[in-house]
This record gives structure tokens, C-alpha cells and sequence, in this order.
């Protein structure tokens, strides 16, 4: 565990799960509430968080500040058990959908409708047989010292169990910010492909980008490249 006066980073618990789900609705939408895009939380956090959550949750990271869930790294170490609940979940959550689809407003239809005719297209190739995550903030968690934090807790457990790659799959802005903080951590931009759902909210252009570390030796540990301290 590591503390400071303003945060602790600590280990997935199992009394975490409605907090992840909650803040999981509250930053899927470039970081703000899903709401305009989509309005079923309950199918949303699904989709994004129930794997880790209830199939392997000593993978995953939480950052507390004043004591409340503020933020999370959601990994996984087992991939082929991934893709294997994401299969079976997507026939469930498709199923789910369309017994709830009449309900829904325009957007949270359109949002559907995407997903199916778009959203598997626009998902940049990833590794396979590798350990990945997903992080996400609360805006007064996104600093540079939770997300370094939270980053070294999850690089350190993967370099403890011996793995030797990791990536991650991260949105990111036409400006590139994004990406320049991964590599900060020694991450490299592996591919990165458009996402078209943005289009009727905002005119900048949005990607998903795939980032890789190599974790064969120590030094990646460090939040810092030598190059760039």
C-alpha cells in the first residue's frame, strides 16, 4: 500500500464493485458522465467493468482520496479467460439490449447502433496472450502523482508474477496528449484507429490508441523513461 496526505492506491476489494461501476458511468464519456451518449448505466458498467470485478479482481487497483473511491486501473493477467467471458457476454448483453432498445431515447439508440455496426471495426489491433488494463479518474484524481501512482502498483504486480509485455487501449485526442503520457512510462504507441461515436459531440477528432511496455527487466517499474528525467 502507498500513502500520501492527499491519496492511497490499495488492491481491488470486493466492497469496491458498486463505487468501480459507479465511477465507470461517471468518466465514459472522454472523462465525463455517459449520460448524452448512452443512459443504461446498468449494461454500461456491465460491458466495461464486470470481468474484472467479479472474474479477477486481484488485478486491479483503486485510488482513495479522503477515504473515497476516486478512481481505478482495471487489469487482467489471464487473457484467453477474457476473451472467453467477452464472447459469452456480448451474446447476453446483446440479448439485453434488444429487450430494452424500445425504451431508450434517440441517443442511447444511436449509441447501439453504432456499437454494432462500427464499434468492433474501429477497435485498434492489441497483443494477444498479454496482459492489459483500463484506468479511469474522477477529475480531482487526474494528476500526475495518482496516475503514476496506480500505474506503478499494476506494473509491479505484473513484474511480480513474471510477465514480460503489457498494454493498455486509451483515448486519446488528435493532439496526441494522451499518448505522451503513457510514454512517460516507457509505453510506445503500438496503433491507433479513429472513433467515429464522437462525431456528433465534438469536432475535434478522437482515437483509441493501443500502447505497449516491455517489463523484461526492472527499470520500466519507474513512472519516468531516463530519457525523459
Amino acid at each position: 500500500m502507498k500513502e500520501d496526505r492527499e491519496f492511497t492506491i490499495r488492491s481491488y476489494r470486493p466492497t469496491d464493485r458498486a463505487a468501480v461501476r459507479r465511477l465507470c458511468c461517471q468518466t465514459g464519456f472522454l472523462g465525463e458522465p455517459i449520460d448524452p451518449v448512452y443512459e443504461d448505466h446498468e449494461l454500461f458498467a456491465d460491458f466495461l467493468t464486470s470481468y474484472y470485478t467479479d472474474r479477477e479482481p486481484g488485478s486491479s487497483f483503486v485510488v482513495e482520496v479522503g477515504g473515497e473511491l476516486r478512481g481505478y486501473l482495471l487489469g487482467s493477467r489471464k487473457s484467453l479467460r477474457n476473451q472467453l467471458y467477452a464472447f459469452t457476454q456480448n451474446i447476453s448483453l446483446f440479448l439485453r439490449v434488444l429487450s430494452r432498445y424500445a425504451k431508450y431515447n434517440a441517443r442511447s439508440r444511436r449509441f447501439i447502433r453504432w456499437m454494432i455496426s462500427h464499434g468492433w471495426r474501429e477497435v485498434p489491433a492489441a497483443p494477444r496472450r498479454t496482459p492489459h488494463f483500463h484506468i479511469n479518474l474522477l477529475p480531482d484524481a487526474r494528476k500526475i502523482s495518482t496516475t503514476r501512482a496506480l500505474m506503478s502498483a499494476y506494473l509491479s504486480y505484473l513484474y511480480r508474477c513474471g510477465e514480460k509485455r503489457v498494454y493498455g487501449q486509451i483515448v486519446t485526442f488528435e493532439s496526441r496528449r494522451g499518448e505522451k503520457m503513457f510514454e512517460r512510462y516507457g509505453f510506445r504507441v503500438l496503433n491507433r484507429a479513429e472513433i467515429s461515436k464522437y462525431k456528433a459531440y465534438t469536432p475535434e477528432l478522437i482515437y483509441l490508441s493501443t500502447v505497449v511496455k516491455n517489463l523484461e527487466t526492472a527499470e520500466p517499474l519507474s513512472a519516468y523513461s531516463r530519457s525523459s528525467s
